[in-house]
């Protein structure tokens, strides 16, 4: 894509946790692509490597977990010692699988949210002074499950809401020096998530029925939407979330479908 200058980032130190896969690493590649230097984070140590490797221009890749503040802070303060002050933290680890309530342990309702709303708490808490200030830029990757309920999905609903109220009280509180904001995809392609959430063709379809853009997204147009949001462009924009959801989560195209049939 060409949609920004290619010197865009240039200078600027970008942090990616949860960036080893999917859309998180889309963002990272996006931003080394603009010339920002990058570091990844995720648990598995090797898959970090790889991704650092799949970024290239000399990106790190860096293995700690979300869910443990003093594991994500020690990961932040290598990244800030090597590639200097933080003008970009993404906040994307996520975790998700559908269950009804009734067939749903404790036990794994308290791992999403740890992952996701903890797990972006101990982020953004963790790096704050680590960061470039004043204009440093700091997002959240949310879901349209943080507005809209959706059966089978307690956890990620809760987790996501939270992170959204949490974007706009950092917002708030971090205001003028940073920027904090939020992203929500809708169904892109060719990630776990959709693997995840629409395992089978009739499940994949009556999500894509309700589609207003009819497609599914692209990892790619995520990360141009967080490049936006980390840009001089969006100077004046925080504490928003900023839905990059082909329409989905604004009603049912499915019904327009069929009005127009009736016609």
């Amino acid at each position: 894509m060409t949609t920004f200058r290619d010197n865009l980032l240039a200078g600027k130190t970008a942090f990616v946790a949860g960036g080893t896969s999917g859309i998180n690493l889309g963002i990272a590649k996006r931003f080394a692509e603009l010339g920002a230097k990058v570091a990844v984070a995720g648990r598995d140590p090797e898959k970090a490597q790889r991704a650092a490797a799949e970024i290239g221009s000399s990106a790190l890749g860096l293995s700690g977990d979300v869910r443990d503040y003093a594991a994500i802070r020690g990961v932040m303060e290598t990244v800030a010692d090597r590639l200097g002050p933080m003008d970009i933290v993404i906040s994307g680890a996520a975790g998700n699988f559908l269950a009804p309530v009734l067939g749903m342990s404790a036990n794994a309702f308290r791992t999403v949210v740890d992952i996701d709303l903890n797990g972006t708490f101990n982020v953004f808490r963790g790096c704050h002074d680590l960061l470039n200030r004043p204009g440093a830029s700091l997002i959240a990757v949310t879901a349209g499950q943080a507005i809209n309920a959706s059966a089978l999905q307690a956890h990620a609903c809760a987790a996501k809401a939270g992170i959204n109220q949490l974007i706009r009280v950092l917002a708030l509180e971090w205001g003028p020096e940073v920027r904090v904001n939020g992203i929500s995809p809708g169904p892109i392609a060719d990630t776990e998530g959709m693997k995840r959430l629409a395992p089978d063709a009739e499940t994949r379809q009556a999500h894509y029925d309700r589609i207003a853009m009819k497609r599914w997204g692209k990892i790619e147009e995520v990360a141009e939407s967080a490049v936006f949001l980390c840009s001089p462009a969006a100077a004046y924009i925080t504490g928003t979330i900023l839905d990059c959801d082909g329409g989905s989560q604004i009603g049912d195209a499915s019904r327009g479908d069929l009005a127009r049939g009736m016609a």
